[in-house]
């Protein structure tokens, strides 16, 4: 049996993936309302397919558990947040699971976190709980990695297509697991080492995180000579050997935002380029309120109340808002006690901020200044309704005259 330990973005589509799979799955959570939710038959987000695949999960008897049970694999997919000071990756949670599990796993589990950890947070802080309780990791209880790699919005095709890593330092242990995955994952899955597993994790969105970077200062660049980044980028990426992507009001999200991080915090004497663009990428949210402040002087608009953020979610197409820009933009506007900007995102239902709206007509008509934060398919479907109004495109995606961009 496998336990899947904490149902959020991560253990959910997982604990469904295994259950379709054929294997005999309980997905806990310490959160009681979240297992009294997926017990009444309903799916804690939204994602493309995920009501179908719990449907069928609950026909295989997947089922939901408050508490930990006896299995012989055990997934822990809780959160691992970091210290916004220090960088450091709080493995808290992580441990705390672990710990729980160790009193009902039974001689020879396998323990694999699929949370993403700082490299050597497994050796350092998880092997010694082990001996603390009275187990001898690699032989009583037997401890991997296999990071999950999957972004909201395509969760379950990533979730069965993408390459897969599985780090275990006993190799039989190791390709046992992979047999387990790939019940479900098409991709290739790469047996390695505990700690090169939880490296590569953290730099695959590392590097992102710093072509992002790049991007995002080239716009300034750009900006600051009046030309257009956009077409800068499309001739140089013309180029067999570049590949720049495309800047943007911020980085949000669980991965790319955060997990950099974790080598910030773990070197601080060495991981110079990372902060550096960690830096850059922190400061999109503010250059995008300075571009809102120098287009309404040109324009000459003096009504804060006449501009609108088109978007809340951290990407295009989803609900999840963790590390917003624009949320990152609007906590600004409130320490510098400036006016608060309207805000309107199709995805979001519930109320989060002061000055929100929740239908696109009523939130165009309150706004001379729109500001396309996010490219949900909505604002590109709705292009005609932008006619007249002053846009500041941050992805650009609007070929309307009136439109400034980055």
């Amino acid at each position: 049996m496998i336990n899947v330990i904490g149902l959020g973005y991560i253990g959910l589509p997982t604990a469904l993936a295994f259950a379709t799979s054929g294997q005999d799955v309980v997905g806990s959570d310490c959160n009681p309302e979240v297992v009294a939710q997926l017990r009444s038959g309903k799916a804690r987000f939204n994602e493309p397919g995920l009501n179908e695949l719990y449907a069928a999960a609950l026909e295989q008897g997947v089922r939901f558990s408050d508490h930990y049970e006896r299995a012989d694999v055990y997934i822990v997919a809780v959160p691992t947040p970091y210290d916004k000071f220090t960088n450091k990756v709080d493995a808290t949670q992580v441990v705390k699971a672990i710990d729980a599990i160790l009193a009902v796993a039974p001689q020879g589990a396998i323990i694999v976190v699929e949370s993403t950890l700082s490299p050597g947070a497994i050796r350092k802080s998880v092997r010694p709980l082990l001996l603390q309780r009275g187990f001898k990791p690699d032989e009583d209880v037997y401890l991997a990695h296999a990071p999950e790699r999957i972004i909201p919005g395509a969760m379950l095709r990533e979730l069965r297509k993408n390459n897969r890593i599985i780090g275990c330092d006993v190799p039989e242990i190791g390709e046992k697991l992979k047999t387990l995955y790939s019940a479900f994952c098409e991709g290739e899955i790469v047996v390695t080492d505990v700690q090169t597993a939880e490296m590569c994790k953290v730099v695959e969105n590392t590097f992102r995180a710093v072509n992002i970077a790049f991007a995002n200062e080239l716009a300034r660049i750009c900006r600051y000579e009046d030309m257009n980044v956009y077409e800068v980028i499309r001739i140089c990426n013309m180029h067999p050997r570049v590949n720049i992507l495309q800047p943007g009001p911020g980085v949000g999200g669980h991965c790319i935002s955060v997990d950099p991080r974790f080598l910030i915090g773990d070197y601080p004497s060495i991981a110079k380029v990372v902060a550096a663009a960690m830096e850059t990428n922190d400061s999109a949210p503010d250059f995008v309120l300075e571009r809102i402040r120098e287009i309404m002087r040109v324009e000459g608009l003096v009504d804060t109340s006449r501009v609108g953020l088109y978007g809340l979610t951290y990407k295009e197409n989803v609900d999840d808002v963790r590390e917003s820009p624009t949320l990152q933009l609007l906590e600004l506007q409130r320490r510098r006690l400036a006016q608060p900007l309207n805000a309107y995102d199709p995805y979001v239902t519930r109320d989060l901020v002061e000055r929100q709206f929740h239908d696109l007509d009523a939130f165009l008509d309150a706004n001379d200044l729109v500001v396309i934060m996010v490219k949900h398919q909505e604002i590109i479907d709705a292009m005609d309704k932008l006619k007249g109004k002053i846009i500041l495109d941050c992805h650009n995606v609007c070929n309307l005259p009136n439109a400034y961009r980055l």
